[in-house]
């Protein structure tokens, strides 16, 4: 990297829910033609029951991994931040569609790049708690979202054993960490 890498002009190629452009950049000192995606930014949070030993997760079809063939992950709870939305009112918004919890004081653990070669998404992490009591709706993802969301309550061991598998999407698999290593008594 040197002081001159700029980018240099954009043309978007797709306007939607995410925008893709190609852009004519300079690294390095050469030209290059590099395509990357405007996608909005999001928080996942880990939601989880100390007393029970559980944490809520859910899969739901993705296309990255539909188009290799794979079956779905298991991810925390999240998406993507309603404009002017902090991450916190994100994650609690979004458990609430999803899965019908009313989390505990998440806390945030921090936020990590996607993909930043090729994507502005930027996730923030959480941690909350929550316990049965706290299930109050349904859940099953937010009307006119096209989300079936399968959630199902995972034993934290069982979950720290598949986090070893390569079944998670990166941010599950960063916050299951972060609760190992803040509570490792719950594994």
């Amino acid at each position: 990297m040197t002081g001159s890498d700029a980018i240099l002009s954009t043309r978007t190629l797709f306007a939607g829910w995410m925008t893709l452009l190609l852009a004519r950049v300079r690294l390095s000192g050469t030209e290059h033609d590099r395509a990357f995606l405007l996608h909005p930014s999001g928080a996942q949070v880990l939601a989880y029951d100390p007393a029970r030993g559980v944490a809520m997760v859910g899969r739901q079809t993705r296309l990255g991994v539909l188009h290799l063939g794979l079956p779905p992950l298991i991810e925390g709870l999240g998406g993507a931040e309603d404009e002017g939305e902090a991450p916190v009112a994100t994650v609690l918004r979004e458990a609430m569609e999803e899965a019908g919890l009313r989390l505990r004081d998440p806390v945030k653990v921090g936020h990590a790049w996607m993909t930043p070669s090729t994507s502005t998404e930027r996730v923030h992490l959480f941690l909350a708690e929550y316990d049965a009591a706290d299930r109050v709706a349904p859940g099953g993802g937010a009307a006119g979202e096209v989300e079936a969301i399968d959630l199902t309550e995972m034993p934290l061991a069982d979950l720290w054993a598949a986090s070893q598998a390569g079944v998670f999407d990166a941010k599950l698999l960063l916050l299951v960490q972060a609760l190992r290593i803040r509570r490792p008594d719950l594994f």
